[in-house]
């Protein structure tokens, strides 16, 4: 089997992620009871929020889904869609709560991924997947008016820091680029089902 390259790993990731974030805002839009045109809206922001951050930040013009405008294609039909088949979901809670950890530790791969591509230190590298990861999320949660999701009480941030952390590392040991990335994607996932699962906790303020 092939070694995958560097571009056709960020490419996949790039479409998985973008993919299961546009169905979780296309969800969250569910909740809010919106017409089609707000699932597109919620969904596109969601799947295309931490990227366009990223880019931005990075210097990089004209940013990703300018440039390749498959990925606003691809939020549009998996919203659509989404706004279609809804009563599928039928515990929609659970579907917002998996899809987006899937795409949160997607997102923080793709993120990092993308960082040391333009040959950034680690640090910032780490900084632009947990940035990829949130914020998307983050514009989908205000635009919907809902609670905040990295305000919840089971580890959010972590876990999309657990991926960065672990993909920059694996990278930085020269392991190569699909196993950095898997392991990466399976640190944060992992981590992110077993707050979901076992309702673990940092430490908070005041508490």
């Amino acid at each position: 089997m092939p070694t995958l390259t560097i571009d056709q790993l960020l490419y996949s990731f790039s479409i998985i992620g973008t993919i299961v974030f546009a169905v979780s805002g296309a969800l969250f839009a569910a909740e809010k009871r919106m017409d089609i045109l707000g699932f597109i809206l919620v969904g596109t922001v969601t799947g295309i929020g931490g990227g366009t951050l990223r880019d931005l930040l990075l210097g990089i013009s004209p940013v990703s889904w300018v440039q390749n405008p498959l990925t606003v294609y691809i939020c549009i039909v998996a919203s659509a869609l989404t706004y279609f088949t809804v009563e599928l979901y039928r515990n929609r809670d659970a579907w917002i709560l998996w899809t987006d950890a899937i795409g949160l530790a997607v997102f923080a791969v793709m993120g990092a991924q993308t960082a040391l591509a333009h040959q950034v230190p680690s640090v910032i590298a780490v900084v632009m997947g947990v940035m990829t990861a949130t914020f998307g999320g983050l514009m989908r949660d205000v635009l919907c008016a809902e609670v905040l999701t990295l305000m919840r009480p089971e580890i959010y941030i972590s876990c999309a820091l657990s991926s960065a952390v672990m993909y920059v590392a694996l990278y930085q040991w020269e392991v190569g680029d699909s196993v950095a990335a898997g392991s990466a994607f399976l640190a944060g996932f992992g981590l992110r089902a077993a707050a979901i699962r076992f309702k673990l906790t940092l430490p908070r303020f005041g508490a």
